[in-house]
């Protein structure tokens, strides 16, 4: 079957696809979920990393198992596998975007929020605490968290994720994303869409699929299907990646 990269989103680790990285190897696909350079397991070393490292560690990954592989980026893993896809397209075969941050070429993922002001994270982004020099932010307010990445998780799965969640780069909100056509834009895309989203809203998420438009499947429920429909979304994952050519 396919080889599958999924890249966690802010704040999060290669943790948070615990329950669907077995449930794809299930499937025979190999799969890979690694903790982005300075999160999850990282975050101790206290590593501040930029856009370009991070795509540049998931285009390397992708091209060292021979067969390109399908990447599957959630929230802000969004922009982390669109520029890994402009640095090597000839290692991924198709991008997966979940509930993901999709912006077009040249655009910052900050500009994409502040064009949805009125969006569940304009709030969220108050609760957070940034680190002395700025350019870490933490989410140290649980119930925030869960009001708006878990509100359909069960709650010990919501608990646990908020326990582990480490410090995320603030740069990479005003990082203009470099794309080509004839790089990132011949990669096959698919946006997986949920409806109960209170990080990147339903209206955003469908305003950036009308500007980039590509196969949609949908599912009902909230930011975080990993934990709270983590066998539809594998289902999903799985029919998109497909067996290798």
């Amino acid at each position: 079957m396919s080889r599958i990269i999924l890249v966690h989103g802010a704040w999060h680790g290669g943790w948070s696809w615990e329950l669907i990285k077995p449930l794809l190897e299930w499937q025979g696909h190999e799969v890979l979920a690694p903790d982005l350079p300075g999160m999850g397991e990282d975050a101790a070393s206290g590593h501040v990393a930029t856009l370009d490292e991070w795509a540049m560690f998931i285009a390397g990954m992708a091209g060292a198992g021979g067969e390109p592989a399908t990447l599957v980026g959630h929230s802000r893993g969004g922009i982390v596998i669109s520029r890994a896809a402009e640095l090597a397209p000839q290692a991924v075969s198709k991008l997966v975007y979940v509930a993901g941050v999709m912006p077009l070429p040249g655009e910052t993922m900050g500009a994409l929020f502040k064009n949805d002001p009125n969006g569940s994270m304009a709030q969220f982004r108050h609760t957070l605490t940034l680190s002395e020099d700025g350019r870490t932010s933490r989410c140290t307010d649980r119930d925030a968290a869960r009001a708006t990445f878990y509100t359909r998780t069960p709650p010990d799965l919501a608990d646990q994720a908020f326990a582990r969640l480490s410090p995320e780069p603030t740069g990479l909100n005003a990082a203009p994303l470099v794309l080509t056509p004839e790089r990132y834009g011949r990669i096959p895309r698919h946006y997986i869409l949920c409806e109960q989203d209170e990080t990147i809203h339903l209206r955003l998420q469908r305003a950036m699929i009308a500007a980039q438009p590509c196969p949609v499947s949908t599912l009902d429920t909230d930011h975080s299907p990993f934990y709270s429909t983590p066998d539809e979304l594998a289902r999903m994952i799985d029919a998109v990646a497909g067996p290798k050519k």
